[in-house]
């Protein structure tokens, strides 16, 4: 009887199979949580005198967005830096990124109304404190010549906004097989705060921050 041979190849071009995608999935509940809800929300309620579990402040999203109007040719954005940019966004987040359009005309940048400038994708849940797991623990420190996050980079709600340079910080991304270097925001957004509690939350939770600089 032939053996179905179907189940043991993988795609063509190499991409992994459906099982193969199943076991790269992260399994249990976020590390980063789970911290959160036993150890941070008691500090918080010490710290802070918030006591209602509904006042509590709580990272909802992660927002992840890239420019590529700077990569314009015409009207549109070369095929290998649109490819390279979503790939990256793909891998990093876990979910597929959606391809944004300026809203407005801008002559001096040679950018019209309707022209795909950005892309950008949105976390949340489970998805959202595994990558910033990740991001705390493995990208922050692959940063070079990294000295600690800006403490300063909070907006009145208490939302927190930072930059990288380029994608390889991340492990996800083999440099080996992009075809350009991109850098990207990220968006850390909070309801329930404000700057000094969305930062004692982010320090608890092992964000690296900088160290006040101490006069010898």
């Amino acid at each position: 009887m032939a053996k179905d041979k179907s189940k043991d190849k993988k795609k063509k071009g190499g991409e992994p199979t459906p099982e193969e995608l199943e076991a790269m999935k992260p399994s249990g509940p976020p590390r980063l949580h789970t911290l959160y809800l036993e150890q941070v929300r008691p500090k918080v309620t010490e710290k802070f005198g918030v006591k209602n579990p509904m006042a509590m402040p709580e990272l909802e999203k992660i927002t992840i967005n890239v420019s590529m109007g700077r990569h314009l040719d015409g009207t549109k954005v070369p095929a290998g830096v649109k490819d390279t940019v979503l790939d990256t966004l793909t891998k990093i987040s876990g979910q597929k990124p959606v391809v944004l359009a300026a809203k407005k005309s801008v002559s001096n940048f040679k950018v019209r109304a309707g022209y795909e400038t950005a892309a950008m994708v949105t976390i949340r849940r489970d998805r959202m404190w595994h990558f910033l797991d990740r991001l705390i623990n493995l990208t922050a420190p692959r940063i070079k010549d990294f000295r600690g996050l800006n403490d300063k980079a909070f907006d009145r709600q208490g939302n927190y906004s930072m930059g990288l340079n380029e994608q390889g910080v991340f492990p996800e991304i083999n440099m080996a097989e992009v075809n350009f270097t991109h850098g990207m925001n990220i968006n850390l957004t909070f309801s329930n705060s404000d700057p000094e509690m969305s930062r004692f939350v982010l320090d608890e939770l092992g964000m690296p921050f900088k160290k006040p600089e101490t006069n010898n």
